[in-house]
């Protein structure tokens, strides 16, 4: 669970474009037993909203010259990693994720000023997603 949390609040300092400051730590919460029992975790919705971000900004950043090479992707995969390595949770993370960068390829072929506001908006939406699940779920 401790790693779970901790590669929320990587994605969540990276979406916000924040540094991890040295020594921060996370800990599991007591409200989250069934989570460590096999059960859904209960932010498993934001995570699969996060996972349509992630797949977003791997598009559109590239799309508007951020050079940043496969960061979100690369991101997308800690999250699988620590989240769900197998199993119908990483299916529909793995969806979400494609999701999020094809509806984006469907719409935009330049970079646009509205491309460059979803961007804003996704960078922000995603780290307050991983605001308030580092906040909810870790001491």
């Amino acid at each position: 669970m401790l790693k779970r949390i901790l590669t929320i609040v990587a994605v969540a300092l990276l979406v916000s474009g924040q540094s991890p400051r040295r020594g921060a730590t996370a800990t599991p919460p007591n409200a989250a037993p069934q989570a460590l029992q096999g059960g859904p975790a209960p932010f498993d919705n934001d995570l699969m909203r996060l996972a349509e971000i992630l797949g977003a900004l791997h598009y559109l950043r590239a799309l508007c010259g951020a050079n940043e090479g496969a960061k979100w992707r690369d991101q997308m995969q800690a999250l699988l990693e620590a989240e769900a390595q197998t199993g119908d949770r990483r299916t529909r993370m793995v969806g979400n994720f494609n999701r999020g960068f094809h509806s984006f390829q469907q719409t935009y072929r330049t970079c646009t000023p509205a491309a460059t506001v979803a961007v804003r908006r996704y960078l922000d939406e995603g780290a307050r997603i991983s605001r308030e699940i580092t906040a909810r779920y870790t001491n």
